[in-house]
């Protein structure tokens, strides 16, 4: 018998699965019939972006019908400031209305703010449902809805709230990419550079010289192909050992020390790719100064972040600005910086002892590689 004192010790597996999935909506597609399981004569709750709605709504629809399965379609409007818990209230009222069995999938149609938004009500709704990511948007396809996090923003902090419950499946199709302006395929872009620069020099050498052509044409073709399974492949492998993030020395920070103060100062300035580019390019710089990487690969880099459409200074990235964002960053960290730093192209190391006036010297020396006639696109 017990003497008041139990310790329970237990384990889940977490099993999902992200797929190519072209084509999605073509009605003789399985992927996502199968993935969402429809069964003639039930319904799915459906979220999707206004935006994404107007492009591909009606072959939503149709998709759902044609599977003799009743879609219960919630448009929510996108951007990073209705990244609330009242949309996730709205997605709760929205299963509710449409009388969701407690195994019946949530569909997610959108870029990353609505598949997170879903992922966070999924988790809460009756203690766990599941749902399933088709992201629309680059950010999405080889980020936010690949992972595990869910989030919203809270009290002016980038996904201060959120969970970790991921989609059962993704479905990933390039082809919906093509709707999209370049600049958010520039803000998509920044995370497949972030990969580049810290774990994969292969993937910097499909990058280099051919990043605006990828981003004029969505990807298309064989090397957009490459490029973003190689993203995917990197960003899985440095996931799926620590994807409750026990450990949080992560290389997949890399551009997201500074990058979410920066990004909730200038909303809206700044798209979430947009302020990670501004980081990448000070990390860099950091790394210079402490001859991590050479000034001659910085450029190249800034050269990326540059040809893909995006910014890489911002006048918000005072000193003061940064010092308070790694402060808050080194707090989300246990205490610790952990700040990822290129180590040479394609490798990482991490840094524990920024300083003030390291901090302040790295800005300037930003600067003055921007000079360089090197660095200009």
């Amino acid at each position: 018998m017990s003497h008041g004192d139990w310790t329970v010790r237990a384990r889940q597996d977490v099993v999902y699965r992200v797929t190519d999935a072209p084509d999605v909506f073509a009605p003789d597609n399985g992927a996502l019939a199968r993935a969402a399981r429809l069964e003639p004569g039930t319904s799915r709750l459906v979220v999707m972006d206004e935006n994404v709605f107007a492009h591909h709504g009606h072959a939503v629809l149709a998709y759902f019908l044609g599977h003799r399965v009743t879609p219960h379609v919630l448009r929510l409007t996108g951007g990073e400031s209705r990244k609330t818990l009242a949309a996730v209230e709205r997605i709760a009222r929205a299963a509710d209305a449409a009388r969701l069995a407690r195994r019946d999938p949530i569909v997610a149609v959108g870029g990353g703010v609505l598949t997170d938004l879903v992922g966070l009500a999924a988790s809460l709704y009756r203690r766990g449902t599941p749902y399933v990511r088709v992201p629309t948007t680059l950010i999405g396809l080889v980020d936010a809805a690949v992972g595990a996090k869910t989030a919203v923003n809270f009290r002016g902090h980038k996904n201060r709230l959120g969970t970790y419950h991921p989609a059962t499946d993704t479905l990933l199709d390039r082809g919906l990419l093509r709707t999209l302006d370049e600049r958010h395929i520039g803000n998509g872009m920044a995370e497949i550079v972030k990969m580049a620069v810290i774990k994969d020099a292969t993937l910097f050498d499909l990058l280099e010289g051919h990043t605006a052509d990828l981003v004029r044409t969505r990807l298309a073709g064989e090397r957009g192909r490459q490029v973003m399974h190689r993203a995917i492949d990197g960003m899985l492998e440095e996931l799926e050992p620590n994807l409750w993030e026990h450990e949080l020395c992560r290389a997949v920070d890399f551009g997201h020390t500074f990058s979410p103060a920066v990004e909730m100062v200038t909303q809206p300035e700044l798209l979430h790719g947009e302020a990670v580019s501004v980081d990448i390019a000070l990390s860099c710089a950091l790394a210079v100064d402490r001859g991590l990487l050479t000034p001659a690969d910085a450029l190249r880099t800034l050269a990326l972040l540059r040809a893909a459409g995006l910014p890489v200074r911002h006048r918000v990235c005072e000193p003061g600005l940064l010092w308070e964002a790694l402060a808050d960053s080194t707090r989300h960290r246990g205490g610790e910086q952990n700040i990822p730093l290129p180590n040479g192209l394609g490798k990482c190391v991490f840094a524990g002892d920024l300083t003030l006036p390291e901090l302040t010297r790295s800005t300037e020396l930003l600067l003055r590689l921007l000079d360089e006639p090197g660095a200009a696109v």
